[in-house]
């Protein structure tokens, strides 16, 4: 695997922004002809990343995804940077919250390398593990200005995840189309309709529910550190930072997918599309007496009430 080199010369933030979205868009058509083709061709023998590009593709095209799911990648040091990331502070003389660097990925198209100096905001440094939780903190600093009661306010702040600290420097960001790294977690931005359906994939092989801690604040952590230590999906509620700086959607809810439950999900995608149950075939129908399913007149049946034929 090759990283990225330390600097980025000839790089300039003019450059780097007009030339992003262009790239990320032709990428998205590029990608899926080429992924299509490999998974119709059993000659090809498609790797771990061609399989996360294809999936980058599916979920976009087969969900109607407006914007690029995330793949993140944990990294211990500087040298495990993937080939092409951009650093913030390094290529850009700019810092970024996490959420803006979310939003940078999954709407730009931009690849980029995320490590303490490039942050700017307080939140995803003690959740990430990038320096040790502050004492102020475990005393619920931050927590008391939304809630009246301190001792509560400690104990959200102590329950709050965190990585061990030291484990990571850092983490690498991509759209989950082309990303040249394995993701050690997914996230993906979505309306509730296409959470809905995410959720009812999921359970297709064995019954997967998820079970999250919806917390209206700190969704940088919550996104991110709860699936990486129990390797367990998500459904976090984007925080007012998101919305302010972001750029996130009224709508928008955000649904974290581990590597181990990856091809869980998308079996379930691949298999209600085929069979006619695809995010693309629901619609409303709202006249009485609709067609009911079979198991639906099964229990009609039982009970003695009225069913059609």
């Amino acid at each position: 695997m090759e990283y990225k080199k330390t600097g980025a010369e000839g790089l300039t933030r003019r450059t780097f922004l007009a030339g992003v979205t262009v790239a990320a868009v032709s990428g998205a058509a590029g990608l899926t002809g080429v992924a299509n083709a490999a998974a119709e061709n059993k000659e090809v023998q498609m790797t771990p990343v061609d399989t996360i590009n294809r999936y980058g593709n599916d979920l976009l095209n087969m969900l109607v995804l407006r914007t690029y799911p995330i793949a993140i990648k944990m990294l211990k040091d500087e040298t495990e940077i993937p080939k092409g990331a951009v650093r913030p502070k390094k290529d850009l003389g700019e810092h970024y919250s996490a959420c803006q660097a979310f939003g940078i990925v999954r709407r730009r198209g931009t690849s980029l390398a995320m490590f303490i100096e490039d942050h700017w905001c307080f939140e995803p440094i003690i959740g990430y593990g990038l320096v040790e939780t502050p004492k102020d903190f475990l005393e619920g600093s931050g927590s008391d200005f939304f809630i009246q009661n301190k001792e509560a306010a400690k104990a959200r702040n102590i329950s709050m995840p965190v990585l061990p600290h030291g484990k990571y420097a850092g983490m690498a960001l991509a759209p989950l189309h082309k990303a040249n790294f394995e993701p050690d977690i997914t996230v993906i931005y979505c309306n509730a309709t296409q959470l809905r359906h995410m959720l009812f994939c999921m359970m297709r092989q064995n019954g997967y529910t998820v079970s999250s801690k919806l917390d209206p604040l700190w969704s940088c952590v919550y996104s991110v550190v709860p699936s990486l230590l129990t390797g367990e999906c998500e459904v976090t509620v984007p925080d007012p930072g998101e919305f302010e700086r972001g750029g996130v959607g009224d709508d928008e809810m955000m649904l974290t997918i581990p590597k181990g439950r990856m091809e869980e999900l998308m079996s379930g995608v691949y298999h209600y599309d085929k069979m006619g149950m695809g995010y693309r075939s629901f619609g409303r129908d709202i006249r009485g007496n609709f067609k009911q399913p079979p198991y639906y007149k099964e229990y009609f049946k039982k009970w003695g009430l009225d069913t059609m034929e």
